[in-house]
């Protein structure tokens, strides 16, 4: 995710009209929209007293509140109409996960497949609506400041070894939907801190989004200079959704790895896992 749009990759080609929403459309805005926001509401005042009880019994760990949230996601995807399938095991043991990045349903679709924690950059606290499913979510933002590197490197770390799966967006960007941009390297330095626990893995995970049937084919891809609020309306508004496939791929154990072995290792397995259409 990123600061005022979904990203700076533009694509080969122009971005496709978002179509604008028909009557029928609009109905299925306001029941769909009604339903999704009344579940996310729901799910935040829920959770408020969930961890108050878990720090009691379970520290920093989420027992309960990782689950619940990756319910929401499902009933917020269920709502919407998008058919969804998971394969594949979740990451056993400490781990962190990476994942290619086409849209702002990533956040439903990613966390309905296991409980995740996105890592996001700070900014993106501040934007309407997404700061709610960010609240939901436990998101863990970073900051673009050398300054605070160390100090965010130990809350990773804590996380990490407090349970979190913590979830990155190796691209750096949105694409259209079509294909898995080039990993950055640079990201994975962070897997290789001292203060990580040992055994840690990487669990790289592909998500493959499908168009309702006559749509362009990047209809759910959200990037470049999409503005978000005509694109979210188009996809409640769509009588017939599409469905998307996400794949758990084997992890990577990160000992004796180097952040560009694992980044080419994460990018290769993503990849796989997105070609498998």
């Amino acid at each position: 995710m990123s600061e005022s749009s979904p990203g700076t990759w533009h694509g080969e080609a122009t971005p496709p009209a978002i179509p604008r929403p028909s009557a029928l459309g609009w109905l299925l805005v306001a029941t769909r929209g009604l339903g999704i926001v009344s579940v996310l509401l729901i799910g935040v005042i829920l959770i408020l007293p969930m961890r108050g009880v878990e720090r009691l019994f379970a520290g920093p760990r989420r027992p309960v509140t990782g689950p619940h949230v990756q319910l929401v996601c499902r009933l917020c995807l269920w709502i919407l109409g998008l058919r969804w399938r998971c394969e594949g095991t979740p990451l056993r043991g400490p781990g962190a996960v990476v994942a290619n990045h086409s849209s702002w349903l990533d956040i439903f679709v990613l966390n309905a497949a296991m409980p995740v924690f996105f890592v996001s950059k700070a900014e993106v606290a501040g934007w309407p609506g997404i700061n709610i499913l960010t609240r939901v979510t436990d998101t863990h933002f970073v900051a673009r400041d050398p300054r605070l590197a160390r100090r965010q490197a130990d809350e990773f770390a804590a996380r990490t070894r407090a349970g979190h799966r913590l979830l990155f967006f190796p691209e750096g960007t949105s694409s259209d939907g079509r294909r898995v941009l080039p990993f950055k390297p640079t990201l994975f330095q962070g897997f290789l801190d001292p203060a990580l626990p040992l055994g840690l893995a990487i669990q790289p995970m592909s998500a493959h989004y499908h168009a309702p049937p006559g749509r362009d084919p990047r209809f759910y891809g959200w990037w470049g200079s999409m503005a978000l609020g005509p694109h979210l309306l188009a996809v409640l508004a769509e009588p017939r959704q599409g469905s998307v496939t996400v794949r758990l791929l084997p992890p990577i154990p990160v000992a004796e790895e180097t952040r560009k072995t694992l980044s080419a290792k994460a990018e290769a397995a993503v990849l796989h896992g997105f070609s498998r259409n």
